[in-house]
């Protein structure tokens, strides 16, 4: 895998600016859909003396975003907007993001099992190296975020973050 700094060539186009505002439109219609229904079932009328009920507000936001949704649907099917048909990604930019998408999946795993800390010192080290870093320097910038991330939320905030078998071990 090349340095992710580089440029390079995106390769065949997997998929077109149209086609991608077509799926996200397409994918916010549904959202919309789903919240507006939920809404409708806890009540979006308006209750005498007291105001609106539980869904009133997000009924009508959830309307609002599914019919702007239709409007770009519309507008992407009659090709109404320049350059809709230019390369939204090519086939190696496409693998260049699956590069990061595996990685912080496991790395969201990783967080059930060794808590925050040890899996994000883990996840910037690898990363570091991936990116041709020095290993003295990536071990180190891994260690020393999660640690200020430690200072940070669990010290100064008191905001406690999921820990793993570490922390337990040190007595956090």
């Amino acid at each position: 895998m090349s340095n992710l700094n580089e440029e390079a060539d995106p390769g065949p186009t997997l998929a077109t600016n149209r086609t991608m505002d077509m799926v996200v439109s397409l994918l916010f219609i549904a959202l919309g859909s789903v919240f507006m229904v939920d809404s409708w079932r806890i009540g979006i009328g308006w209750i005498e003396g007291s105001g609106p009920a539980s869904g009133f507000f997000p009924f009508y936001i959830s309307l609002f975003m599914a019919l702007a949704s239709l409007v770009n649907l519309q507008r992407a099917f009659v090709h109404a907007e320049p350059g809709g048909e230019e390369s939204f990604v090519g086939r190696d930019s496409f693998k260049r993001v699956l590069f990061l998408l595996g990685p912080t999946l496991i790395y969201v795993l990783a967080i059930q099992y060794l808590g925050i800390y040890v899996s994000s010192a883990i996840f910037i080290t690898a990363f570091m190296i991936a990116s041709r870093a020095h290993i003295q320097q990536a071990v180190l910038v891994g260690i020393g975020t999660s640690v200020a991330l430690f200072l940070m939320f669990e010290v100064w905030f008191l905001v406690p973050l999921p820990k793993g078998p570490l922390e337990a071990l040190i007595g956090y």
